[in-house]
C-alpha cells in the first residue's frame, strides 16, 4: 500500500529524515514542508540520502517554503503548492505524517 510521507522538520535537528528514509517502500511518495526542505541544500548529508533513494520514490518539496527561505529545489525534486498538496494526499492510500 503506498503511503505519503511528510516531512516538517529540519534535517538537522533529530534523526526523523533518517528514519523516514528507512521505512520508505517503493511505491511511496516523500513531500519536504517547513524546515524540512532544508534537507535540499547542497552538499549535505541530506541531500545525499534523499539522492540515494530509488528512483521509484516520489519527491516533492512545497514551494511555499522553498521560497520562504530563498531555495531552489534540485532537479529530482517536484515542487507543489497547496493545492498539489491536497492532491498528493488524495493519490496515496495512507497519509503519514512526522510530527
Amino acid at each position: 500500500m503506498a503511503t505519503l510521507h511528510i516531512l516538517s522538520h529540519s534535517p538537522f535537528a533529530d534523526s526523523r529524515l533518517a528514519s523516514c528514509l528507512r521505512l520508505l517502500g517503493a511505491d511511496d511518495g516523500l513531500l519536504l514542508t517547513g524546515d524540512a526542505v532544508y534537507a535540499l541544500q547542497p552538499d549535505t548529508t541530506g541531500l545525499q540520502a534523499l539522492q540515494l533513494m530509488p528512483a521509484s520514490v516520489a519527491l516533492h518539496a512545497l514551494e511555499e517554503d522553498l521560497a520562504a527561505r530563498g531555495m531552489q529545489p534540485p532537479e529530482r525534486v517536484q515542487v507543489v503548492d497547496y493545492p498539489g498538496f491536497v492532491e498528493l494526499c488524495t493519490r496515496y492510500a495512507k497519509v503519514n505524517s512526522w510530527l
